[in-house]
């Protein structure tokens, strides 16, 4: 089976600008745990899920360091501490959004999709044409009503 066969078309999204509260109340009242960021022509920029809004409560973890001699020595966790950080202070979508999104094509088998979602740890896999423009979403869930319907 393909991606085709089981994405949700005619996807929710989210411009660039879109404020953070709104982000939050599109995924509260539709019931989604992710929403991807797209701009003016339909090209994904990014998605925004439950997890990136969670840093705005959260505030970012603090890098590994070293005191020594009074000066601090980081010496691990720097780059997560700046994007947790920039998501902190964030306030549209464009600011929190997670912009390194991995992406399959409508002729993406479906198990190709599953490893994906598994290896990453990612929810949902935006289906993108080949100029980038979102033309579906294949989630979770999609894959389990699938498993439903070889039954």
């Amino acid at each position: 089976m393909l991606a085709k066969d089981i994405m949700t078309k005619g996807v929710l999204t989210v411009e660039p600008e879109t404020p953070i509260r709104e982000v939050a109340e599109i995924l509260v009242n539709h019931k989604i745990s992710g929403v991807p960021v797209v701009d003016k022509d339909g090209k994904l920029k990014g998605i925004v899920s439950e997890g990136d809004l969670l840093c705005k409560e959260a505030g970012p973890a603090l890098p590994d360091g070293l005191c020594i001699l009074g000066a601090v020595i980081i010496y691990h966790g720097f780059r997560e501490y700046q994007r947790e950080f920039r998501k902190f202070s964030a306030m549209n979508a464009a600011e929190i959004m997670t912009e390194e999104v991995e992406t399959a094509r409508e002729d993406t088998e479906v198990g190709e999709i599953a490893r994906i979602m598994r290896d990453k740890h990612i929810k949902r896999v935006p289906i993108a044409d080949d100029a980038g423009k979102l033309v579906g979403i294949v989630s979770r869930q999609d894959i389990v009503k699938m498993l439903l319907q070889d039954a």
